[in-house]
Formats: structure tokens, C-alpha cells, sequence
């Protein structure tokens, strides 16, 4: 189905675009080039083709997250006020409701 200078002229108006009548007919060749190029795409005999995934090499390749864990410089007790079974205990936040009759 070809695009009509009316088409293209009533998708300018929703987009809010001011197109010359040259340029509106400019257009209407280059989307109507388009779509013939892609109904020739749309023809074409893909039997027997595998699917296309992707681009270039299937999957990127990940190293592995290997070796020993890196020690700090100084130890967590130094900086954290509590330490419980490897756990950092840290003060419960203030709630946020007031008890003042304010």
C-alpha cells in the first residue's frame, strides 16, 4: 500500500513538523522506496535458512569470578561500632510518627 501525500502530511500534523510541498513529495518517494524494498524483503524464499540470533559471535564470553577474596587494609572492627556472627549491627532509625502534640 503506497503513502499518499496526504499520509505524509497528516503524520506531519500529529508529529507537529511544517513540511513544504516539496519536501512533503521528497518524502513520499523516500518512505514509498522503503516500503517496496521491504516487500521484496518480505518475499524472499527463507526456507531452509536458520534463524538469525544475533550479531557476530553467539553470546559474549564471561571469565570466571575466581580467586581469594582481597583483605582490607584494616580490619572491620576499626570502622564499625558492632559486630555480631559477621554482621555489621547498626543504632534502629528513629521512628518517623511524632509523639508530640505540636
Amino acid at each position: 500500500m503506497p503513502i499518499s501525500i496526504d499520509d505524509v502530511r497528516h503524520i506531519a500534523s500529529l508529529a507537529r513538523i511544517g513540511l513544504s510541498d516539496e519536501r512533503a513529495a521528497s518524502v513520499v518517494g523516500e518512505l514509498n522506496t522503503i516500503l517496496r524494498h521491504m516487500d521484496a524483503l518480505s518475499n524472499v524464499d527463507t526456507v531452509g535458512v536458520e534463524e538469525a540470533i544475533g550479531v557476530g559471535a553467539r553470546g559474549t564470553p564471561v571469565r570466571g569470578d575466581s580467586g581469594p577474596p582481597i583483605p582490607l587494609a584494616v580490619g572491620l572492627d576499626a570502622f564499625v561500632p558492632s559486630l555480631h556472627d559477621g554482621f555489621l549491627l547498626v543504632p534502629r532509625l528513629a521512628s518517623h510518627e511524632s509523639t508530640d502534640d505540636a
